[in-house]
Parts: C-alpha cells; sequence; structure tokens
C-alpha cells in the first residue's frame, strides 16, 4: 500500500483529555490495519507504540444545496494509538488559556 496511512489527527475535547494518559487519536486509512498504523506512527513521530484501538465511524447525512437534498458522508476509520509513558506527540501540545 503505497498512501500514507494515518490521514490527520483528531483534535477534540474527549481526544485532547485523553493525550494526559498517553493516548493519541488519529483518522487513519479505511483499509488499514493494526500492524500498518503502528509502523507509521513509529517511523514518522519516533516513538514507542503500546497498543491500538481502532473503530469504524458510520457516516452521517447532510443536507446541502438550495434544494436541501441529503448527501451521505463516507464512513471512516478512527485509530486511538498509546504509547509508552513518557512518550508524546508535539501535534498534539495546545497552549492553555490563563485565565485572569
Amino acid at each position: 500500500m503505497n498512501a500514507d496511512v494515518i490521514i490527520s489527527p483528531l483534535i477534540s475535547e474527549k481526544s485532547m483529555n485523553d493525550v494526559n494518559l498517553g493516548k493519541f487519536t488519529f483518522k487513519v486509512f479505511k483499509k488499514a490495519d493494526k500492524n500498518q498504523i503502528k509502523k507509521e506512527v513509529e517511523n514518522k513521530f519516533k516513538v514507542n507504540v503500546l497498543s491500538i484501538a481502532t473503530a469504524t465511524v458510520k457516516g452521517k447525512k447532510r443536507r446541502v444545496g438550495a434544494k436541501r437534498t441529503e448527501v451521505a458522508l463516507s464512513s471512516w476509520k478512527k485509530a486511538i494509538v498509546k504509547l509508552k509513558t513518557g512518550q508524546k506527540i508535539d501535534l498534539f501540545d495546545v497552549a492553555v488559556a490563563q485565565k485572569s
């Protein structure tokens, strides 16, 4: 498979809470298996992967255009990657705003 396995990081409130536990969430190629995801994450970010959980997210329907016709969005796969303790991926570092 020549295509990139990792499509993008998933930044959400839940995924940012998981960062504290050493878990990082990515949108991945739909046909990628856990071994391919592990190799890609380790090579791209120079980290050690302990485990991977994958889930296929069902596509939703959206209404678009002037006539509000329904369009189905395609399903996609997400992978939650657990890293060795003390390691992190810099893409998920977000500056926390100071409360005054």
